[in-house]
């Protein structure tokens, strides 16, 4: 196990404020996919914009991407970054803060779209305290590296997603109504999906990938390269939607793709230097994660050249579920079981029986899941370009299956 993450370092989180985000995302996971159920006759149809859709899509979204993201970042920041976090008291503060905002703010979505505007001051607020924490941590790094680079840059993207999100609850509390809103409502996916969550993944993965792989000896000039393209591409396409050109929204589409071409690649070559022949399954599925990202960016940018906002609409959703909630259900399944062993049996090897990393989950039941995820993603891909009202309905109940499934099996570590 120490071949996979690093030793103690002295500068790890008390194992409680990660595990608080991570039970608190896994339930909103499972809560969300259930929503779901009662709109399949309208996103099977491609409408996305509802109020019930979107008071789901943020509980999967914040409640269980955002808050997962956060607890993995005060696990991983100190172990990544040799960084103790700046301050454990205000992180438990920030995630009542967060939690309770999220709640209020899905809510609020749901039952009043034009009333979301207060809720999201306090999401807003635990986002901020969130922000400031980690950049007073990332402060006293001595030695600034790539990774830096990604998550730093992630999290700027994170408060300005918010700000975005906050102007968006703005407008409906203030306009009653959804006129004018398109660039706001532009920048707020455009910051959230490809500023936040796929810099912040692409930072952590060049972490993950050689420890979970082994690998030695590999560059990591090339995510320089990964850096400049995907920023220049956000960069362009954030200038498209004031200047509303298309070639421009193109050439941004081009720019993200070609920086997710040249990560993909980097994290073959990654792999092609380790050491462990036979990874595990959760680490694979996480992998083919990004051969999903890889594919959805060639296909967005096909859809922004021919115009088709209904096949955009539906890269979207699948962007969300296929890239960012399948990396973090993959790294989920990875690390929650080795945090829960670290804390209750790394000091009693030796002195008492106990129960090996891999007896901590059912990897069976996990393999399982795993091919059950990938087989929901592909039914859904068709059931959304054919608006099949039938088979976005199977589709939906096998993700919400899914995510209930999930849930228990990580809920299920902790009773190990």
């Amino acid at each position: 196990m120490s071949n996979v993450f690093p030793t103690r370092t002295g500068t790890e989180t008390d194992v409680r404020l990660p595990f608080s985000f991570i039970m608190f995302a896994v339930l909103a996971f499972a809560a969300s996919q259930l929503m779901l159920l009662g709109a399949i006759p309208s996103l099977s149809s491609g409408a996305f914009r509802l109020p019930f859709v979107w008071a789901a899509a943020h509980l999967a979204l914040l409640g269980f991407a955002l808050m997962t993201a956060m607890g993995a970042m005060y696990q991983l920041v100190p172990v990544a970054f040799l960084t103790p976090i700046w301050s454990e008291r205000l992180g438990f503060w920030q995630f009542a803060v967060t939690a309770a905002g999220i709640v209020a703010f899905a809510v609020s979505l749901a039952a009043a779209p034009n009333r979301a505007f207060l809720p999201s001051l306090l999401l807003l607020l635990g986002i901020i305290l969130f922000v400031w924490q980690m950049a007073m941590t990332l402060r006293k790094q001595e030695t600034k590296n790539v990774m830096t680079l990604f998550v730093a840059t992630s999290l700027l993207f994170l408060l300005l997603t918010a700000a975005a999100g906050g102007l968006l609850a703005f407008h409906f509390f203030a306009a009653k109504g959804a006129n004018s809103h398109e660039v706001v409502f532009g920048l707020h996916v455009l910051f959230g999906l490809c500023g936040w969550f796929t810099l912040l993944i692409i930072g952590f993965s060049y972490k993950m990938a050689p420890m979970f792989s082994l690998a030695h000896g590999f560059s990591l000039r090339p995510a320089r390269y990964v850096y400049a393209l995907y920023i220049s591409g956000i960069a362009v396409a954030f200038a498209s939607l004031f200047l509303r050109s298309h070639a421009w929204l193109a050439a941004g589409a081009a720019l993200l793709m070609s920086g997710f071409v040249v990560f993909a690649w980097h994290i073959r070559a990654i792999l092609q230097k380790r050491m462990k022949k036979t990874l595990d399954r959760p680490f694979r599925f996480s992998l083919s994660a990004i051969v999903i990202g890889l594919a959805l960016h060639v296909a967005a940018f096909a859809a922004i050249v021919v115009g088709s906002g209904r096949l955009l609409g539906i890269i979207v959703y699948l962007f969300i579920v296929g890239w960012i909630l399948f990396s973090i259900i993959g790294y989920l399944l990875k690390i929650v079981p080795f945090l829960w062993w670290t804390h209750r049996y790394s000091e009693k090897v030796g002195q008492q029986n106990v129960p090996t990393l891999k007896q901590m989950m059912n990897e069976r039941a996990v393999t399982v899941q795993c091919r059950l995820w990938l087989i929901a993603l592909a039914l859904a891909a068709v059931a959304l370009a054919v608006a099949s009202v039938p088979l976005f309905a199977i589709t939906q109940v096998l993700l919400a299956g899914l995510s209930v499934a999930f849930a228990g099996t990580i809920l299920t570590v902790f009773r190990k």
